[in-house]
C-alpha cells in the first residue's frame, strides 16, 4: 500500500508542478509579449504553490527527506534511538492531526458555509483549503506506518 500512496502522490506533485510551470510561462508571455496579462494566472499560481508545498511536505515526511536536527538520537544506543524516533513520529502525527486535519477541516467547513469564492478564478475556497486535511492525513499515515514497520523489523 505504501508504494501505491507514494506513486499517487508523486504523480500528483508532478502534475501540479507541470500545471504551475505552464501557468507561470503563460503569465510571463501574456504580460511581456502580449501586454495583456491574464487575470487568473497570479491567483492560480498562488493556489498551486499552496498545494505543492503541503503535498510536498507530506511526501518529504514519508520519504524522510525533511529537515531534522538529529544530534541527540545519534548519541544514543540503537534501542533508545528507536524509542526516540517512535516518540517523534507520534508527536508529528499528533501535530498533523490537531493542526492540519482538525484545523484544516474547520477552515474548509467555515469557508464552505460562508460560501467563499476566489476573486479571479471563482472557485470555492473550501476546495483550495481541502489540501490541509489531505496532507495531514498523509503525514499521519506515513508516521504511523513507519512506526509499525519498525516494530516488525
Amino acid at each position: 500500500m505504501r508504494k501505491k500512496v507514494d506513486s499517487v502522490l508523486e504523480f500528483t506533485l508532478i502534475f501540479i508542478m507541470s500545471v504551475m510551470v505552464i501557468n507561470v510561462l503563460w503569465q510571463v508571455f501574456s504580460r511581456y509579449i502580449l501586454n495583456a496579462p491574464g487575470a487568473f494566472t497570479d491567483e492560480l499560481a498562488r493556489y498551486l504553490m499552496i498545494w505543492i508545498g503541503l503535498l510536498g511536505a507530506a511526501y518529504a515526511s514519508g520519504k524522510k527527506i525533511h529537515v531534522a536536527i538529529d544530534i541527540l538520537p545519534q548519541k544514543l544506543n540503537p534501542v533508545n534511538q528507536r524509542r526516540i524516533n517512535k516518540s517523534i513520529n507520534y508527536t508529528i502525527a499528533l501535530f498533523a492531526l490537531a493542526c492540519l486535519v482538525i484545523g484544516g477541516m474547520r477552515l474548509v467547513y467555515i469557508t464552505y458555509v460562508l460560501d467563499q469564492y476566489s476573486p479571479s478564478l471563482n472557485v470555492p475556497l473550501a476546495g483550495v483549503y481541502l489540501i490541509l486535511p489531505i496532507s495531514g492525513l498523509l503525514i499521519i499515515y506515513y508516521k504511523l506506518e513507519e512506526n509499525l514497520r519498525k516494530t516488525y523489523d
